[in-house]
């Protein structure tokens, strides 16, 4: 049976390749043949992605997508979460995700146990995918309320390198607060910025 690894990172700062050793070992250890390896850096929160998109044209009904984890495919809202489980569903795909064991019964038949195990299996996989996209949230409302924190504590508090373009960097913190889920390639088309940028502000939101 022919596998597809989709290997994600969300920034420039993390290696997307990270998993790449353990997928093919578990791909190897089921008796998987890889097809093709599809990596990138984008978050999570984007639902077209540009090799995730590749490989959903490339697969084949009853190949595997294989995954490391839910929230390396998805950390997207519920519409479109729902909407990449279609794709996914409508290319005739089996979602294999390495670190939920309930969803390796779908690289083989069995009945109509497997049948009931693979309802248990949506259920995870959707409750671990709601769980991904509020974890997001919650790490954006952080950054949020440690940078409205630090300025209570000292009004004259600067990030540092805000004082290069105040203006932006405002804009950048106010679409980022606005649109929590917005991935950093839309939040630098919208501030008219680069993406490199965005990353740096986050960083530094972070940090503070």
């Amino acid at each position: 049976m022919n596998s597809h690894l989709y290997l994600r990172a969300s920034t420039k700062d993390q290696d997307a390749n990270r998993a790449k050793a353990s997928l093919e070992a578990f791909a190897a250890e089921k008796g998987l043949v890889i097809a093709g390896i599809y990596s990138e850096n984008i978050s999570g929160t984007k639902l077209e992605r540009p090799e995730l998109m590749r490989l959903l044209g490339a697969a084949n009904a009853g190949d595997v997508l294989l995954c490391e984890s839910v929230d390396r495919l998805s950390r997207l809202s519920q519409a479109d979460w729902e909407a990449l489980k279609g794709a996914i569903k409508a290319k005739g795909l089996r979602l294999v995700i390495a670190d939920l064991p309930t969803s390796h019964m779908l690289i083989e038949e069995k009945g109509i146990t497997g049948q009931i195990m693979q309802v248990i299996n949506n259920m995870l996989l959707d409750l671990m995918a709601t769980m991904a996209r509020l974890d997001q949230e919650k790490r954006v409302e952080r950054i949020k309320q440690g940078l409205e924190n630090k300025k209570a504590a000292d009004p004259e508090w600067k990030p540092a390198g805000k004082s290069k373009d105040t203006a932006m960097w405002d804009k950048v913190v106010a679409l980022m607060a606005k649109h929590p889920t917005m991935s950093a390639d839309q939040v630098a088309k919208l501030a008219d910025c680069g993406v490199a940028t965005v990353y740096r502000i986050k960083r530094e939101l972070k940090a503070a």
